[in-house]
């Protein structure tokens, strides 16, 4: 039982000794680390960004197959804070979106233009073109629709 008590109180003394250290807690913190947090607790403060679109859905009728369908989407920034982009892809490779690559700011705006090249996409079609953003949801999705008539056969 004094052998458990004496390791016991040995462990104890020894966590004491190692935890109290000779350094200073305050010599220890990177004054860079501080601002780069402050700064960015002051961006997340203003909250999320926010998009606004002049259309989701793009219509463009009816179309002869081998045609390439463009439309453009106009992406306002409606939020506090910079708007940011960073990837849009098209449902199939026949649907190439291009998007600003650069932050848009609060009240600019910005074009996400689509180009969709219908060969060998006979009759109803449906393509569309996914954003990651920044915003709460974390991506919006455009929309083309149409009918492309067949190339005759021969």
């Amino acid at each position: 039982m004094k052998k458990i008590t004496f390791l016991f109180a040995f462990v104890v003394v020894a966590t004491f000794i190692v935890s109290c250290g000779n350094g200073n807690a305050s010599t220890k913190i990177n004054k860079e680390n501080l601002d780069t947090a402050k700064s960015r607790d002051a961006e997340i403060k203003k909250g999320v960004a926010s998009i606004s679109l002049d259309k989701r859905e793009y219509d463009f009728g009816t179309v002869n197959e081998g045609d390439i369908v463009e439309t453009l989407f106009k992406v306002t920034n409606s939020g506090k804070t910079d708007l940011v982009i960073t990837n849009a892809t098209g449902s199939c490779g026949c649907t190439v979106p291009v998007w600003p690559k650069a932050p848009i700011k609060p009240g600019e705006t910005g074009e996400v233009a689509v180009k969709f090249n219908t060969s060998g996409k006979p009759n109803r079609q449906m393509k569309t073109v996914t954003l990651t953003t920044n915003t709460e949801s974390g991506r919006e999705v455009l929309t083309l629709r149409g009918s492309v008539t067949p190339k005759a056969k021969l």
